[in-house]
């Protein structure tokens, strides 16, 4: 099966088609609304499954046996968010502050996402490392730290730079300083103490604990309702992108090149990198999905204090808007394509073996 042929396969999935009908549900203004009370333990549920899954994966393959991994993964999510901000801001002439938080939500992982490639791994009858979801916790605050720690640092030089020129202590530049300084252990702590990191991370020693055996007394809840909690979950996701539609022409022509080909370009990097470290085809498409996805949860949650001076409407849009669409429609199929193609469809060949062979 090529991609186009998975794309439209993938376009006449439930998570996909009910995404589509939550979006075409918001366009006509319909009040369709999924109740707060559901829409707040959607995300619960679907991390606490993520989490379970992945402790029981870690307990059966080894810790040692994710640290690899892991240590790739938390390099190119740092390596990726620096390359998003030269891009934003020397291309995209974008102010230091959205350009950071651009970055840093491009560099962030989406669990939203993660959910979404498990089902599809499931649908092509794949399976992944379930070790991932410990990487998707550690991923989740390193691009906002890192990136509110460069913002800090570039807005202190300025500052000094200002105060040099002008022989003025108390100038504007020093007020812009003041109010953008955020301290990185502040970021840190609610970050971590967040309850999308919470619950993940407690889920993950949860599973590692009980194992498999213990599992099987909570499997009907979090293994075979899994996929129908997110189908509800894309409806309210798929409102809540239509309602976002119309502000995709303010975010501009450059930003949303950038929210369609910085997700690729990562995505496939990630599956590339993951092949060569020995992760098997589904764990390359959920690597290389992870290094694509956007944070649209946590990023507004976590922006919004801590750099409030870039707009939320240029990374919620562009994350929500047009990065998420993209990369459930088209970019899972085209990683899955490729990691099919690098692992000669058995899930077995590492690409070392490719180019050795070669």
């Amino acid at each position: 099966m090529d991609i186009l042929e998975l794309i439209q396969s993938n376009l006449l999935t439930p998570i996909i088609l009910f995404f589509l009908f939550g979006i075409i549900a918001a366009r006509i203004k319909s009040d369709l609304k999924i109740p707060e009370a559901i829409s707040e333990f959607l995300p619960i549920y679907l991390l606490a499954a993520i989490g379970l899954h992945g402790g029981i994966e870690m307990r059966n393959t080894g810790f040692e046996n994710m640290l690899i991994p892991m240590f790739v993964a938390i390099g190119l999510s740092l390596l990726f968010t620096l390359n998003h901000y030269q891009i934003l801001r020397r291309l995209g002439k974008f102010n230091i502050f959205d350009s950071y938080a651009l970055a840093s939500t491009y560099g962030a992982v989406g669990a939203v996402h993660f959910s979404v490639g498990l089902s599809f791994l499931k649908n092509q009858g794949v399976s992944s490392e379930g070790y991932l979801a410990a990487i998707l916790a550690v991923l989740e605050p390193l691009a906002f730290i890192m990136a509110i720690f460069m913002t800090n640092m570039a807005v202190s030089k300025q500052n000094k730079t200002k105060q040099q020129s002008l022989g003025d202590t108390s100038s504007e530049m020093d007020l812009g300083l003041n109010q953008s300084k955020v301290k990185i252990s502040k970021v840190l702590r609610e970050s971590i103490t967040g309850k999308a990191i919470v619950i993940l991370l407690g889920s993950i020693v949860i599973g590692y604990i009980i194992g498999e055996e213990g599992f099987q007394s909570i499997k009907i809840v979090f293994d075979d309702l899994f996929t129908g909690a997110i189908v509800i979950f894309m409806i309210e996701m798929g409102i809540i992108a239509g309602q976002r539609l119309d502000d995709i022409k303010k975010v501009g022509i450059f930003l949303t090149t950038f929210a369609v080909l910085i997700p690729t370009f990562n995505g496939i990097i990630g599956v590339l990198i993951s092949t060569a470290i020995g992760l098997s085809l589904g764990g390359a498409v959920m690597f290389g999905l992870l290094l694509a996805s956007a944070s649209f949860i946590a990023a507004p949650a976590v922006l919004r204090h801590a750099i409030p001076q870039a707009k939320p409407s240029l990374y919620i849009t562009s994350a929500l808007g047009i990065t998420f669409p993209y990369n459930i429609i088209v970019t899972l199929p085209i990683l899955f394509t490729i990691s099919s193609f690098l692992h000669n469809g058995d899930g077995t060949i590492n690409l070392l073996s490719i180019f050795i062979n070669n």
